[in-house]
């Protein structure tokens, strides 16, 4: 049994750093308070460091993701001392970088209580991080072997896709960690969607962490609406509906945990004595015939 905490993230203006740094690592030690072993952040948390540019820049969505880079070792640093003080792993959420080529992408990391585990980029890009903002896909799936278990990272729209997921659990992946940022009530749904079936098709665990609240000095960040959630199959020993817990509220005032205890040999325990195998049957509907139209 391990403990998890996803954010549900209200996005707030600090102008300091000192500020920023205040705020993360309280409500990191809140979760940790709770006996929280994994921390989930959402998308594109890394820019609440905008707030720190001056106001013209903070309010120019392509000048606010340069101006940020500067700010981001001092982040990534902090996020480390966090994870190894707290003795926990915490997935800080995503950023946009810049990458030596000259292309911005959208990467997520994984710290732990030794260190970093490496990172995670968003593959399949949403059209306004492609048309608008210039912010292009990575390539490639990483597998995070932990103490807690095998965990993948898919971020935001990356959920919606069967084929990414089904990938990391063929790879051995227990939970999938699934960071968002939507801006709309729908965008939420597509992403809640999305995960609650890919724990359904591969019979696993999908922990969800969403960006919340009004921002309007942020044009990346300006709205936010989801809730907190960990999803797992609809099977015999789970919760019929596969919700073990989510927020209640779709756009609160302030950041909330929803920490949750899970057991992964339970869910493991469903591949091989659930009702349905869905996991195991996945190759059957590429059979002869079967995808054919008649």
């Amino acid at each position: 049994m391990i403990k998890v905490a996803a954010c549900q993230y209200h996005i707030e203006l600090f102008t300091t750093w000192e500020a920023f740094a205040e705020h993360l690592t309280t409500l990191c030690e809140e979760a940790a308070g709770q006996g929280a072993e994994l921390l989930l952040l959402p998308e594109y948390a890394g820019l609440v460091l905008t707030g720190q540019l001056p106001e013209a820049e903070r309010g120019d969505l392509h000048g606010s993701i340069a101006g940020i880079q500067p700010l981001l070792p001092g982040w990534l640093a902090l996020c480390e001392s966090l994870a190894r003080r707290l003795n926990l792993y915490l997935q800080p959420g995503s950023v946009a970088v810049l990458d030596d080529d000259g292309i911005y992408r959208n990467r997520a990391w994984l710290f732990g209580p030794d260190g970093c585990l490496g990172t995670q980029d968003k593959l399949i890009m949403t059209r306004f991080e492609l048309e608008q903002w210039h912010i292009a896909a990575g390539s490639g799936l990483k597998v995070f072997d932990t103490a807690l278990g095998k965990l993948g990272i898919l971020i935001c729209y990356d959920n919606e896709f069967p084929l990414l997921a089904h990938t990391l659990a063929e790879a051995g992946v227990d939970l999938i960690l699934a960071p968002s940022c939507t801006d709309t009530v729908a965008g939420f749904h597509r992403v809640r969607i999305g995960a609650q079936a890919r724990a359904l098709e591969n019979q696993i665990a999908v922990l969800h962490s969403p960006t919340v609240g009004l921002a309007p000095w942020s044009p990346s960040l300006d709205e936010g609406y989801g809730r907190a959630s960990l999803y797992v199959p609809s099977d015999y020993g789970m919760p019929a509906s596969g919700i073990v817990a989510e927020s209640k509220e779709l756009c609160p005032t302030r950041s909330h945990w929803l920490i949750c205890d899970l057991d992964l040999a339970e869910v493991r325990r469903v591949r091989e004595q659930g009702q349905v195998f869905t996991r195991r049957d996945w190759p059957r509907q590429f059979d002869d015939g079967r995808l054919v139209l008649r």
